[in-house]
Order: structure tokens, then C-alpha cells, then sequence
């Protein structure tokens, strides 16, 4: 297991937005949060991509993430993620390694193979098919961001000839391609072919178990090690809910409202999903949801300890990112992320330590210091 003291922190935003708001006003929000990010200290945000839906709002995350750079000085940023199966390779290549250098190396490229059947329709794909198109464009784009040699083939709906990009990436260990995998062993498996990095959702729909990330992360050690390759628990992420307050009572009371619109209005009215769980009511699931380790919510002690319980479970992971919701309000939620910085991620970070030493040294040497003593 890695050390606990070594973790990092970052946000992903998928996004997660309710109907009703501006998009203009919303996609300003997003570069705000962004820059509170980036001044908090935060290691990574993500900016995901989705076409349908309605909540899902941010279409051309590459967009979004260069806007963003112009506004942030040291937070990595990334596309969370990019759809491969919806995109040439080549073109996916060849704007990843633009925005590497636009942001002078501060890009990670993600990438998914896309989960939302309107997505898919509306270009003409089938969902059954995006796993192994997604497959086939992998491979692609980690030779064309990474690799040396040109790359030729065909596959039923892309052609490569001869494909190289003109720029090399920004810095010369290459630009970091991760992975994100849901619930099926797909991702992990081609992570660990690779040997590229991984990005894992915590946040199953409600009324779900959270998936066992766990076996999910043995996936991509077995295939890497049947592949000649190697993976990193330091390079895998791992994404849901977390909302802290003063207390766990504030907590709850904050985000139960938004909770219930998310569960409920976007997953089961929109989705036509079931979120139910046996015996549990409609008032209670944001509970059984916490319960269950889908989302962490609470006081800072709380978090912490969800957190440390987290690390327990999967033996050990790199950065935990914000899966960003709007259960609160926009000025609570700015809140939450202000207490999640400077409470709770030192814990993780070891950031305090010394200080906490110091005091410590002090303590158990007062007898040297007599005159400072009345």
C-alpha cells in the first residue's frame, strides 16, 4: 500500500449541472471553480464530455481546459473524459499534445470509451461496439502522443497512413494518457497493456453498490505483467462525491435537497433508471448512499476517516478527485472545497507534519529552555 501521507487531491467535473441555470453562466462557474482550485491548491481538475442529457453541458472539454489554463498558474488540467470512439485518433493526438504545450506540460489526456446511448446515437454509433472501437483508437492515440514510429492501419471506422504528429510532447518523459474505468474490467485490462494510468469511478448511480475498485486495480497489474508492461498506484485516481462542513449534521442538511434532484430527477426522470433501495426511503438514500461508501459527506473528521477507510479498501491510490456535484449551493460548495484544502487534504499530504514536530520537539525539551518557563 502506499504511504497514506502521499495522496493528492483534485476535482472532476463531469459536469453535473440541473436544468434551469444559463449554460453561458454555468460554463463561467466552471472556469471559477477552476481558478478556486488552482488558488486552494488542488492537484488536478478533470472536464469531462457529454452531447445529451441536459445536465451534461460541456461538449468540447478540450476548449474548456485551454480557457482554464489562461486562467490558472500551477493545477493540472485534463479532459475527463475525452469519448475516443466519437473522434479521429489523430485528431485526439493531435490537440492533446497542442494543449500539453499550451499549458506547458500541465495536460493529461483522458480518455473513455463514452456511456451515454444519445451520445452514440447521434453519430451513429452503437453502444455495443464503442468498447472495442475504443480499444482500437487507444492504441492509436498512445503511439501517436508517445511513441516514435509512423503508425498505419484500418479499422471498420478509422484509417491511418503513414500517421506521425509534428510535435513531440512538451516534455520529454511524454504526456501522461489515463484510462477511466466505470465497473467493467475493459479499461484496466488496456490500461495495463499499455502501461498507461487509470482513473476510477467511485460514484455508482444511486440505488448501486460502489464498485469493487479493489479487483478493478488487479485487472490492470495482471494485464501489465502479461503485456511486459508496468502500472502505478501513484498514477491511479479514483473520483466521487465529497462535501464537507462544519459538522455532519450541516452537511447532510446542505446538500440533501440537491441530493434528492440528482438522484431522483436526473438518474430516474431522466434516465428512467431504478435508484431505489430495498427498504430504505426516499428521505434516507443520500445516507444509505454514504452508508455504502458511494459518496463522502460530513465533517472534517468524517471525511478523514471515510477517506483513510477508502485507502484500506483499494489498497492504496494517488490522487482522490472531487466528483463535482451541486448539492449546495454555489457559495456552501466553495466552502466545502476550501475545508476539504486546508483540513482535511493535510492529513493525506503531510503538508502539517513538521509543524505538529516542532511543537512536539518543544514540548519534550522545555526543560532546556528554564527561563521561558514561569
Amino acid at each position: 500500500m502506499l504511504n497514506p501521507e502521499t495522496l493528492q487531491f483534485g476535482a472532476f467535473l463531469s459536469p453535473m449541472h440541473p436544468l434551469g441555470e444559463s449554460p453561458s453562466l454555468q460554463f463561467q462557474r466552471d472556469l471559477e471553480l477552476a481558478e478556486l482550485l488552482d488558488a486552494l491548491g488542488y492537484e488536478e481538475f478533470w472536464i469531462g464530455e457529454h452531447h445529451s442529457m441536459g445536465w451534461n453541458t460541456i461538449g468540447a472539454p478540450e476548449l474548456l481546459v485551454a480557457a482554464a489554463a489562461e486562467r490558472t498558474r500551477r493545477i493540472t488540467l485534463a479532459t475527463g473524459v475525452m469519448t475516443l470512439p466519437y473522434h479521429h485518433p489523430f485528431m485526439v493526438a493531435s490537440r492533446a499534445v497542442h494543449l500539453d504545450h499550451l499549458t506547458r506540460g500541465r495536460f493529461v489526456l483522458g480518455v473513455g470509451a463514452g456511456g451515454i446511448p444519445t451520445d452514440a446515437r447521434m453519430i451513429g454509433r452503437e453502444m455495443a461496439e464503442l468498447r472495442a472501437s475504443f480499444a482500437e483508437s487507444l492504441a492509436a492515440v498512445v503511439e501517436l502522443v508517445n511513441g516514435q514510429e509512423r503508425v498505419t492501419t484500418k479499422t471498420p471506422w478509422f484509417t491511418l497512413n503513414d500517421s506521425k504528429l509534428q510535435l513531440a510532447p512538451y516534455r520529454r518523459e511524454g504526456l501522461e494518457i489515463v484510462a477511466a474505468s466505470v465497473a467493467s474490467p475493459n479499461s484496466m485490462k488496456l490500461a495495463g497493456r499499455y502501461g498507461i494510468s487509470t482513473v476510477s469511478f467511485g460514484a455508482p448511480r444511486p440505488g448501486h453498490p460502489r464498485p469493487d475498485m479493489k479487483t478493478q486495480w488487479a485487472y490492470a497489474e495482471q494485464s501489465a505483467a502479461e503485456h511486459g508492461k508496468s502500472v502505478d498506484r501513484a498514477k491511479w485516481r479514483i473520483t466521487l462525491p465529497v462535501y464537507v462542513a462544519e459538522s455532519r449534521a450541516e452537511a447532510f442538511a446542505d446538500v440533501r435537497d440537491g441530493f434528492d434532484r440528482w438522484a431522483y430527477g436526473y438518474w430516474r426522470d431522466i434516465r428512467g433508471l431504478d435508484v431505489d433501495v430495498e427498504g430504505v426511503p426516499r428521505s434516507r438514500l443520500l445516507d444509505a448512499t454514504v452508508d455504502g461508501g458511494g459518496a463522502i459527506v460530513g465533517s472534517v473528521d468524517d471525511c478523514v476517516q471515510a477517506i483513510r477507510r477508502l485507502q484500506e479498501e483499494t489498497g492504496g491510490f494517488g490522487t482522490l478527485l472531487v466528483y463535482a456535484q451541486d448539492w449546495a449551493s454555489w457559495e456552501k460548495t466553495k466552502r466545502s472545497y476550501d475545508l476539504l484544502a486546508r483540513y482535511v487534504a493535510p492529513q493525506f499530504t503531510g503538508s502539517t507534519q513538521r509543524l505538529y514536530e516542532s511543537v512536539q520537539w518543544f514540548k519534550d525539551n522545555r526543560d532546556l529552555f528554564p527561563q521561558l518557563i514561569p
